[in-house]
This record gives structure tokens, sequence and C-alpha cells, in this order.
């Protein structure tokens, strides 16, 4: 009797199994791929609040490495479609304001997750953000495992670390009026002259499309200064799980409400 009652549990995690299997190829196989967004990017929340529901009286590194491990999967699901451009958010400089014997271990995790993402061989990796901010040999270690994956084509994989709009913005307009005044270029004349695409080719992203899609996860609905100047248009789509639970199946829905909606950039 003690058999079947655990048996029966197992079957029915089984049976869910292979409906969700079901589900996600009939969702594959009906996505319009002449309507899927070239650049997507993830806002991926929800992991410190994982670990506390999950993992109860330990540390919250187990919920950055379940997000990490999740951001994995998510690159190969992006791959998988034919996304030109993924861009993660994994840490925002407000973040590092957060107690040492939390701020360290996230760290570390997020150069793992790099280091595994160049290692792959399959993508061009580029850290956007303000590294300034970082520990030198976490800096060191991300733009070394960056420049490692400069020769490679396919997907671009984009992380934001020590991310912020409104840093990328300033360093933009810095990197604007140095430019300019190496020129010989005045301020004055600067003021009457500037246009947006001068100031676009000085973002972090500069060459890149803007995201066409943006995908928050664990019920947050706001954009939190990510991709300031580059979500001007772009089609939010929020999701209520918790980043280490977001499935394939919510990604490929995500594609799906993308490609149902009429863009009107503004209109």
């Amino acid at each position: 009797m003690q058999s079947a009652d655990r048996a029966a549990p197992a079957a029915k995690r089984i049976g869910r199994g292979l409906l969700y299997s079901a589900y996600e190829r009939r969702l594959l196989n009906r996505l319009d791929r002449r309507r899927l967004p070239r650049h997507v990017a993830v806002m991926a929340d929800g992991n410190r609040r994982w670990a506390r529901l999950n993992a109860p009286g330990e540390t919250l590194v187990r919920g950055y490495e379940a997000g990490a491990d999740k951001l994995r999967q998510f690159v190969d699901w992006c791959d998988e479609v034919g996304i030109k451009v993924v861009t993660l958010w994994v840490l925002s400089p407000s973040n590092l304001e957060r107690p040492v014997e939390e701020v360290a271990p996230l760290l570390g995790v997020i150069v793992d997750l790099v280091e595994s993402l160049a290692a792959t061989r399959r993508w061009p990796v580029q850290i956007v953000g303000a590294l300034e901010l970082l520990p030198d040999d976490v800096a060191g270690a991300l733009r070394r495992a960056a420049d490692s994956t400069k020769d490679l084509t396919g997907m671009h994989i984009n992380v934001a670390v020590s991310y912020a709009g409104r840093h990328e913005l300033r360093d933009a307009f810095r990197s604007l009026l140095a430019a300019e005044a190496g020129k010989g270029s005045s301020l004055a004349s600067l003021a009457q002259t500037v246009e947006i695409d001068q100031i676009a080719a000085h973002l972090y992203t500069a060459g890149q499309p803007d995201p066409d899609l943006i995908i928050r996860t664990s019920g947050e609905q706001r954009l939190s200064d990510f991709l300031t100047w580059q979500s001007a248009h772009s089609e939010f789509y929020f999701c209520e799980a918790l980043w280490p639970d977001f499935r394939r199946v919510d990604f490929l829905r995500a594609l799906r409400s993308f490609a149902q909606r009429e863009r009107r950039f503004g209109h």
C-alpha cells in the first residue's frame, strides 16, 4: 500500500512533464519565425526570494546559483529559436551596496557565469556596465572572459554587470564630449548640433539593435533603470514566476505574446 502511495505522485509528475513537453513543442511549432524579436533582454528578478522559499536557513548564494543556471538555459533557448542579441541583467550598482557577505558570493557566481558562457566558444560575450565600481580582480576576470570571445560569431550576449541606465547615459555623454573636444568642437556648437545618433554611438550597446522584447520575472512591473535609452520602443512581458522557476514554456509564451502584438513605435 505504501509503495502504491509513493508511486502515485511520481506518476503524476511524469504525466505533467509529458504534458508540458507536448505543450512546448506545440508553442514552438506555432511560432511565427518572421515576427520574433531580434534582441531579447531579461531582468532576471527573484533569485533572493527563491532562495528564502526553497533553501531556508541557507545562504542566499543558493538562489544566485540557481538563477545563473537558468540564465545558461535561457541563452540556449534564445539561440535555439534564432534570437540575434540577448542581454542578461545580473547586477546593478545599487546591489553593490548590500552587505559584503552577500555581495562577494554573488560576484563569484557572476564571474563563473560569464566564464562558462565564454568557455562554450559558441557566442561573443560583451560586458556592459560601470566595471570601475567592481573589485579589480572581478572586473579583470570579466574582461578577460569577454575578450576571449571577440573572434566568435553567432548570437551576441550582453551581460549587464554593475549596470544602470543613468550610469550608461552619463558615460555616453562623457565619451561624446571627450570625442568632440578632441576634434576641437566647442560646447556651444555641440549644444546646437548634437543628434540622437551621436549619443547612441557612445552607449555601451553601440551598433546593436535596441531590445524588441524585455522580459521581467517575479511579478515586478517596472523598468528599474534598465536600458533606459534603448527601451524607448521595447515591448514588455511580465511573468509571475521567480527567475529560477522560469520555464522554457514561459519563454515561448513571451515570444508568442510578442509576435501577436502590433508594434506602434510611440504612436
